[in-house]
């Protein structure tokens, strides 16, 4: 009878955060880290487009308990939808999404290798809390 162990092999902690030193290291040198990087800070320099976050989130938070019970007005849910498009729909907004996304797909793509190439379930091992 031949039994097989199935043995996770374990490196020092100075090997692991090392690696992961490395790893943070060579994302940030990334073309879709760098452009999120730019994008947030130009979407922090951007008075209009705070002042349009800032307006949504002011009526959001003071409707919440109504939408929370679904009976928010029309006239209310109209009003937040304008302020919710007068804000997604500045451009400094939509290249903060669009870097978001990209470095979102990026890091998946990461993810998926890293999963791969350990033969471990890297979503799976962070869980909802972290990875989706």
């Amino acid at each position: 009878m031949d039994l097989t162990e199935n043995v996770l092999e374990l490196a020092p902690t100075s090997v692991v955060r090392q690696g992961a030193s490395d790893f943070a290291a060579a994302l940030a040198e990334t073309p879709q880290f760098r452009a999120f990087e730019q994008a947030t800070e130009r979407f922090r320099q951007d008075q209009a487009a705070q002042q349009a976050l800032q307006s949504y989130q002011q009526k959001q938070q003071s409707l919440r308990a109504l939408l929370m019970l679904n009976a928010v007005s029309a006239d209310q849910r109209a009003e937040l939808e304008q302020l919710q498009n007068a804000f997604v729909h500045q451009p400094v907004v939509q290249e903060y999404f669009t870097a978001q996304t990209e470095l979102a797909s990026l890091c998946q793509l990461l993810g998926d290798m890293l999963s791969e190439s350990t033969g471990l379930n890297y979503a799976t091992a962070c869980g909802a809390s972290c990875c989706g």
